[in-house]
């Protein structure tokens, strides 16, 4: 049965969808098979993987309103593998849909799943940056949430209210939900104000926060608009060498 992990930080400019893709995408070439969900209506994460179409149809929002089943509906991207199931302009109404739900509407991608994530190996949601229906839904299939945590003083005001959302999740709806891990991105080694908010960041986290740090990477923010994840745009640039460490990183913990 997958490892259900959650991509989640309610400020967006993170590195939460960059991080889900590219460490699935290093994660699915070294053997795991990897399903990557995007629970994001901006569809950030499909089109980072070459699924630009934006449609309903064949997506994570026939899913949640019951047409179609994960198995009926998941991609296979160019990496070997790696499977997506994608985003659609009509999943930001699907929230207004699920909230019609009486009885169990934080759970329907929960008992979705489990119709097929017997086939993989880990299961990535990425998530909207935003606190609602659609997250719960995430962080209630989840077993674990990474945090993406950009180096700036603005991240960490947010944190607060997104780790208490994961607390409230962790209460009332998914007993076993628990964070992962802590990914310092868009880390910049010379700045001052860097070295400060990482610090902070390890106060609070302690040894969630991963040793590999994503640095500011031009190649980075390219690779997206080509429909590639940086593992085939330029595996040499800085970036794609970290995300290749920090897939290091995350087996080594979740193999433990």
């Amino acid at each position: 049965m997958a490892k259900v992990i959650a991509f989640s930080n309610q400020k967006g400019g993170v590195g939460k969808t960059t991080t889900c893709v590219d460490l699935a995408a290093y994660i699915a070439a070294k053997g795991k098979k990897v399903l990557v969900v995007d629970m994001d209506p901006q569809g950030n994460a499909s089109s980072a993987a070459g699924f630009f179409e934006r449609t309903g149809k064949d997506s994570v929002y026939e899913v949640l309103t019951d047409e179609k089943s994960v198995k009926d509906v998941v991609k296979e991207s160019e990496i070997k593998n790696l499977f997506f199931l994608t985003s659609s302009k009509d999943l930001a109404g699907a929230e207004l849909e699920l909230a019609q739900v009486m009885i169990g509407r934080e759970r329907v991608l929960d008992e979705k799943l489990k119709e097929g994530k017997e086939e993989y190996d880990l299961v990535f949601i990425d998530c909207p940056p935003s606190l609602g229906l659609l997250t719960v839904n995430a962080l209630t299939a989840a077993d674990g949430v990474v945090v993406p945590i950009q180096c700036e003083y603005f991240a960490l005001e947010g944190l607060s209210q997104m780790m208490n959302t994961v607390k409230l999740v962790k209460k009332y709806l998914n007993p076993s939900l628990e964070v992962e891990g802590v990914v310092i991105t868009l880390y910049d080694g010379r700045a001052k104000l860097t070295k400060g908010v990482v610090e902070e960041i390890e106060k609070v986290f302690g040894d969630k926060v991963y040793q590999t740090r994503i640095p500011r990477n031009v190649r980075l923010a390219e690779a997206p608009s080509y429909g590639k994840p940086v593992s085939l745009y330029d595996p040499r640039c800085a970036g794609a060498q970290a995300y290749a460490a920090l897939a290091e990183e995350f087996l080594e913990r979740i193999e433990k």
